[in-house]
Formats: C-alpha cells, structure tokens, sequence
C-alpha cells in the first residue's frame, strides 16, 4: 500500500485530507475568538413596516455607524448601530414629517440607537445560522431591552444577515398617528438588511 491510501478510503486524497484538516482547525480557532463585524454601510438599511385599515405603509432609515462584535464561545456581543432618525422614508414626504414632528421628535432626539449584549444560539462562521440577539434599543430618548431574530450567512469572510424585531412605540410612549378616518397599529415591524465582513478581533 502506497502512502496516501490510508486517506484514500475515507474517501479524500492525501491533498484533500490535509485542506480539510486545515479547514476544521481553522474553524476551531476562530470559534475561539471574538469576532468583529464590520459593516458595508452603502448595502446596510433599516426597513421598517407598518400596518392601518386600509393597506401597508413601507419605509426605510438611514444608517449612520454600525460596528459590532461577538463571542462564539461565550455569547457575549457589544458594540452599536446608529440610525438617522430624520431619515425616515415612506415616499411620502407629508407622512414623514408628520412622523419626525409628532411621533419620533427627531429634533430633539436625533438618532436610534441599537447596542447588542449577547447571542442566545450558535452562529456558524461559514454558512447559514439562525440565532437570538439580545439587547437594548434606545428610541425617543429611552432605552428597552428587546430580542432581535437574526438570520446570517457567513462565506470567505463576507457575511449577510437579516435582523428583524418588533417596536411597540404606543407603548413606549410615543404618539399613535392615527386620526379619526385613519387608524394604524401601534407596533413596526424593524427588518435591518445588512451586508459587509466577518474577521477575529478583539
């Protein structure tokens, strides 16, 4: 038996067997450290939802800043995304500024602010994951713990990710726009889009 042929029934070549070899420890190593996410912020946007009697209203809002961080090993997330709050964009410029005046106040509180603190499941660092996000979400000039739904795809360092959460913001104190021939939810839908890369940092 030539060298080699050990490998050979387990269905790889010599040659394959070590790049798989270096691929498991590879991913050993990195499910160590903490990972740094670092965001493409021209393919990153906020969208969000909101539903009235009579049909759907569909908006977006800008991303100023967003770098996060996490650890595979023990859960634990930091870092924070920025959004415009001015930047609200329905198609409707009437809509949006009755939202900046009267429900967001963006003038005297011009950003949102999502700060993420840990990882309930395993993100996988190449492939498809589904996993929890825990942290707090300052709106209106108030902080709220909230549960983000993250869905990823992580790939040669490049990663995509769909963070969705609910903001129940008749309930945090802000204004319901609703009027007397127009009644809308009292919850949005948030659905980030995001879009950049993966790499180990501290």
């Amino acid at each position: 038996m030539e060298d080699g042929d050990d490998a050979g029934d387990f269905g790889v070549g010599g040659g394959d067997a070590v790049r798989v070899l270096s691929l498991f420890l590879l991913t050993a190593v990195l499910w160590g450290q903490t990972q740094r996410v670092q965001f493409d912020l021209a393919a990153t946007k906020v969208n969000w939802t909101l539903g009235d009697v009579l049909h759907t209203v569909h908006g977006t809002f800008k991303v100023k800043s967003a770098d996060l961080w996490f650890d595979p090993a023990t859960g634990k997330a930091g870092g924070k995304i920025v959004v415009d709050a001015a930047s609200g964009d329905s198609g409707s410029k009437a809509r949006d500024s009755r939202m900046n005046k009267n429900v967001l106040e963006s003038d005297k509180y011009p950003e949102l602010l999502l700060v993420p603190e840990s990882v309930e499941g395993k993100v996988s660092l190449a492939g498809e994951s589904q996993a929890k996000l825990h942290g707090a979400f300052t709106i209106h000039g108030a902080t709220h713990e909230i549960v983000m739904q993250v869905k990823s795809h992580i790939e040669g360092g490049k990663f995509s990710a769909t963070i969705s959460f609910p903001v129940p913001y008749q309930e945090w104190g802000m204004k319901n726009p609703s009027t007397l021939f127009l009644k809308v939810n009292d919850t949005v839908a948030i659905d980030i889009q995001a879009a950049g890369e993966i790499k180990p940092g501290t």
